[in-house]
């Protein structure tokens, strides 16, 4: 078979999705078929390197992975995903083709043609299945939001700005620096006056 066909009552399941081999990127979400395509801008894909390296680099020697896509994630039958970046400490869920079960982190980078997706479907999904932490990096804006479950729920994002420090709810003692995630040079705050110079100094 090639991409998926239509049905007019069932909804796709992971069995059908392992069916698929036209060599494009599907999700199933409620058993609905998203289409992955086209393929990222080169902006997200810094931003997906570079926080990758970062989160790997920090969980070298720790029980927690990282993995980027292309990674099935294998919720249930009918929730199969492609997260940008997911962290699974719970090893019990790795596979040889596949995650099966919700990552403790999860990681989407938005798109022209996948951000209303990831803020709407991705986000209820995600808190449905008990994704602990789930981070969403707004590359036009340039802000990241990040949203922790708590009591099973996620609350308001908290928000920051390309040029904040931002630290994990998972992972506290990890800080990164936003402005090397998104590969710009930070703004500092007020430069320091030229030594010997009063700004109320005038010529006579």
């Amino acid at each position: 078979m090639g991409e998926p066909a239509r049905k007019l009552v069932d909804r796709f399941t992971y069995s059908d999705y392992l069916t698929w081999n036209d060599g494009k990127r599907w999700e199933l979400i409620n058993g609905e078929v998203w289409d992955m395509t086209p393929a990222p801008l080169l902006k997200h894909q810094r931003i997906s390197r570079n926080l990758f390296f970062r989160l790997t680099a920090f969980l070298e020697g720790k029980p927690c992975e990282t993995f980027d896509a292309p990674t099935d994630v294998v919720l249930n039958e009918e929730n199969v995903v492609q997260p940008d970046i997911l962290v699974v400490c719970d090893r019990s869920k790795l596979t040889d083709s596949c995650i099966k079960g919700a990552p403790e982190l999860v990681v989407e980078i938005l798109s022209p043609s996948t951000g209303l997706k990831d803020r709407r479907e991705k986000r209820a999904l995600y808190e449905r299945f008990g994704v602990l932490e789930y981070i969403l990096v707004d590359p036009a804006n340039e802000i990241v939001e990040r949203f922790t479950l708590t009591d099973g729920r996620y609350g308001s994002p908290d928000i920051f700005g390309w040029n904040e420090p931002m630290s994990l709810t998972l992972f506290p003692e990890l800080e990164l620096n936003l402005w090397e995630i998104f590969d710009k040079e930070r703004i500092t705050a007020v430069n320091e006056p030229t030594p010997g110079y009063s700004r109320h100094h005038r010529q006579s």
